[in-house]
């Protein structure tokens, strides 16, 4: 099962208020063989207040019609949001699951919001357990009928899913990287993001390695982690990116001419991924 990310012409950069990271080059490698099909031109917005892309496609905003649960004392222990984004476990759809204790209800508002970035959603269904209720379904490119390999889609609805969490249960902001910037709370804590990266690539078969990847949480990061492992002629073949309160966790099928990654290599990429990942931002205005 092949995710398709690799190839792709160019990466959204991000942009906050008069601050704009442009684009990058992003080079196409084997097995992620999709195409973004976006304008390179378009970029990933950050808005105030609303997490968005401009131009053709927008984050949607959920109706004003509330249906999502916000009735929980403030004084309460808030849970630790997750956002599960899984390419591995069905070869028809992408299967997301969403997680905040027990606080979320049928999630009707956020489906509608992901309809709109014309997906289908399908076989959604709720289950318990000790860490709290676990909203699950599974979505398609409503164009093609096809599970989504579109990191910048992917992105698109991770963000949409954040974006309507901190809308409907404000005290989730405490909890979110994304929080520091459009919640109401910020992060209790702040995450060193040296201490936090941590990158590792193991044997999975003769065909392909796994790449295991747990950083600090930021939007774009799925696009990022694809075109830094793209860089180095690394093909991508399935994979899952979790959002687990201010970290991100990401495993990734990967593999190099169609055969698991020899040592050397292995060390080139996690080198490569932790330097990228934990090497410090710097303003475009200072130059």
């Amino acid at each position: 099962m092949s995710i398709a990310m690799a190839s792709c012409g160019r990466f959204s950069g991000l942009c906050s208020g008069v601050r704009v990271i442009q684009k990058q080059p992003f080079s196409s490698h084997g097995a992620f063989r999709c195409s973004f099909a976006m304008d390179p031109f378009r970029r990933i917005c950050i808005l105030p207040n609303r997490l968005g892309f401009n131009a053709s496609t927008l984050v949607p905003k959920a109706s004003s019609a509330t249906v999502e649960d916000k009735s929980f004392s403030e004084t309460a222990e808030i849970p630790t949001p997750k956002v599960i984004l899984d390419l591995d476990s069905d070869p028809d759809a992408t299967v997301v699951e969403v997680t905040f204790g027990d606080r979320l209800g049928a999630l009707l508002d956020t489906m509608n919001a992901l309809k709109n970035l014309g997906l289908n959603v399908a076989k959604a269904n709720v289950y318990l357990d000790s860490s709290g209720k676990h909203n699950k379904f599974a979505i398609t490119k409503a164009s093609t009928g096809k599970k989504i390999e579109d990191p910048e889609l992917l992105e698109a609805i991770r963000l949409t899913i954040i974006n309507n969490m901190l809308e409907y249960h404000p005290e989730s902001s405490s909890q979110l990287a994304m929080g520091e910037a459009f919640g109401v709370l910020r992060p209790h804590k702040k995450v060193d993001v040296d201490i936090a990266t941590h990158v590792h690539v193991y044997n999975d078969s003769p065909e392909r390695s796994l790449l295991c990847v747990e950083t600090v949480d930021r939007p774009g990061l799925i696009v990022d982690l694809v075109k830094a492992i793209a860089d180095i002629n690394v093909d991508v073949e399935s994979g899952e990116f979790d959002t687990e309160g201010l970290l991100a966790k990401a495993k990734f099928h990967v593999s190099y001419k169609g055969k698991a990654l020899i040592k050397p290599l292995q060390q080139v990429l996690e080198n490569s991924l932790r330097y990228f990942l934990r090497r410090p931002t710097t303003e475009e205005a200072s130059f």
